[in-house]
């Protein structure tokens, strides 16, 4: 190698998931992150706890705490402090694992599987009449463009026949009934259908499809649009 010749290295990819609660979103990613890695590429699988900044114990702790105060509160304390406070707490989240998780790893080459991505944030406020869309929008468009959004599209009713169970907020607070989190989850699912129709999004017709099934035209799109080959 010669005095003026430079090294590159390639930059990482972004993949991140869509679709209501109990569409499969985190059985996909930790299966799409385990077979990257064992098909020899570098791949960190980020959700919703992950709180690692491996080159910085300091924010690594206050990422936690973050983490801490922003999903593992009390229901009480949630509701008590309102609807944009939950926004803007969501939305500094976001940017923390953003800049200190998934921008380090895609500028060091390591592909990002990002579970929990914020875009089922975006269709819930997007139903909440009490908070304008476009303040939603807004304080997430900083965050990174993913390079392939996989979009789990199953309906409500079936995604609560693999769940079984839900909470207060998979209803949007609006009753403990089946038929309450089902009317809420597919107004939340057309939501996110209008979010599909722009961006590097993949709609997978999850209801006709068994997890293996789910997972194969995950891979096959991973090789089509990232020539990732799993």
């Amino acid at each position: 190698m010669t005095a003026n010749a430079t090294s590159t290295r390639a930059i990482g990819r972004l993949i991140t998931f869509a679709g209501g609660d109990g569409a499969g979103k985190s059985t996909l990613a930790a299966r799409l992150h385990q077979a990257l890695n064992d098909a020899g590429h570098t791949a960190v699988l980020v959700g919703k706890h992950s709180t690692e900044v491996p080159w910085d114990p300091e924010l690594a702790s206050y990422l936690d705490h973050l983490n801490q105060l922003v999903y593992r509160r009390d229901p009480r304390v949630a509701k008590a402090c309102g609807d944009h406070y939950w926004l803007l707490a969501l939305a500094s989240w976001y940017s923390l694992q953003d800049r200190l998780m998934v921008r380090p790893a895609l500028a060091a080459g390591t592909h990002v599987v990002l579970d929990n991505a914020h875009h089922k944030i975006l269709a819930r406020y997007a139903v909440n009449p009490d908070v304008a869309t476009r303040l939603a929008v807004q304080v997430f468009a900083h965050l990174t463009e993913p390079d392939l959004v996989l979009f789990l599209n199953l309906g409500a009713r079936e995604a609560l026949a693999r769940k079984g169970s839900f909470t207060s907020l998979e209803t949007g607070h609006s009753g403990g009934g089946d038929e309450d989190f089902i009317r809420y989850q597919d107004t939340v699912l057309d939501q996110l259908r209008q979010q599909a129709e722009h961006g590097a999004w993949l709609p997978v017709n999850a209801a006709e499809m068994d997890r293996e099934q789910v997972f194969k035209a995950a891979s096959a799109a991973l090789a089509d649009r990232l020539h990732l080959t799993v």
